[in-house]
């Protein structure tokens, strides 16, 4: 008789996500022997290899991958099980794991962390930054309660709740200020600097321009919004940046910033989180104070 434990299901998720049995290892919290150990007496209950064991990372054989399935969403309900009993003792508290996207992240979560201290002071946050695919993810296979992403994601699995819109503008070297505005048709013969692939509001930035091809001549790419304007600032293109990242980056030396005539380029910020988490309503709630420091900002720029 198969007797899978939770504990393995774990461990076997952790190895599939890292494809590393050291590094699974470390983020489960114990030796690399004994999680191979675990690992082999699933394969053995199996009959089959779950892993097929390279010399620098792990794949998963074909009846490991549906044993990925499976056991993703098994853990997912034993997730919201618990979830559910924290349901019944409000207000919120323990752990909470909050994904967030890095075009969000250094701008919003100063005020999302003393909003939630000053509210929930029994939650316990926890938190990770990522590009939006990896954070829904997590969110699907519950290594997330909730994530602060660009909307809309459409995912039939998750609902999602608006929380503000904000505009696009553009950041030029300070030379620039009082020139016109270009329009989206212009910046496409611009050295235009935009994120890493990856990232949401690379995406946005390139559908704004109707730039449907990146010629390397063309962009630059950096790693964040900060990177993005100081290389505006040494002279190297123009580059855009949302609403509430304005304030911050503007403290950087050598730029300018101006606003797109109407219709302007924006995006719609929002939370995400499983459709079957029982502590909906208490996210409802927590999307308050998340509106409330994003509009803080946002109208602070305007």
């Amino acid at each position: 008789m198969m007797n899978v434990t939770l504990k393995q299901l774990r461990y076997f998720e952790a190895l599939a996500k890292h494809q590393h049995f050291g590094r699974a290892a470390d983020a489960c919290a114990i030796s690399q022997p004994a999680l191979s150990l675990q690992v082999k007496e699933l394969e053995n209950m199996f009959g089959t290899p779950l892993v097929e064991r390279g010399s620098r990372k792990v794949f998963l054989t074909a009846t490991g991958e549906e044993l990925l399935r499976q056991g993703c969403k098994i853990l997912a309900g034993v997730e919201d099980l618990g979830n559910l009993v924290r349901a019944l003792d409000a207000p919120l508290s323990g752990a909470l794991r909050l994904g967030i996207i890095p075009t969000i992240a250094p701008y919003l979560l100063p005020d999302i962390v003393a909003g939630l201290a000053r509210d929930y002071p029994g939650v316990t946050l926890e938190l990770r930054e990522s590009v939006t695919n990896a954070l829904i993810q997590d969110l699907l296979e519950a290594r997330l309660d909730l994530a602060i992403v660009a909307l809309p994601i459409s995912e039939s699995n998750l609902r999602e709740l608006p929380l503000f819109e904000e505009d696009f503008v553009l950041v030029r070297p300070e030379g620039e200020a009082g020139k016109p505005v270009p329009s989206p048709k212009s910046l496409q013969s611009m050295r235009l600097l935009l994120l890493e692939e990856g990232h949401c509001f690379r995406d946005q930035a390139l559908s704004f321009c109707d730039i449907t091809q990146v010629k390397a001549r063309q962009v630059m790419e950096g790693s964040s919004l900060s990177t993005l304007v100081q290389m505006v600032g040494a002279g190297l293109g123009v580059t855009l940046i949302p609403e509430i990242a304005m304030n911050l980056e503007q403290r950087a030396g050598g730029i300018c910033v101006a606003r797109f005539a109407a219709p302007a380029p924006k995006r719609s910020i929002g939370l995400v989180w499983r459709s079957t988490n029982p502590l909906a309503n208490q996210l409802v709630k927590l999307g308050d104070i998340i509106r409330a420091a994003g509009l803080k900002i946002r109208d602070a720029a305007r």
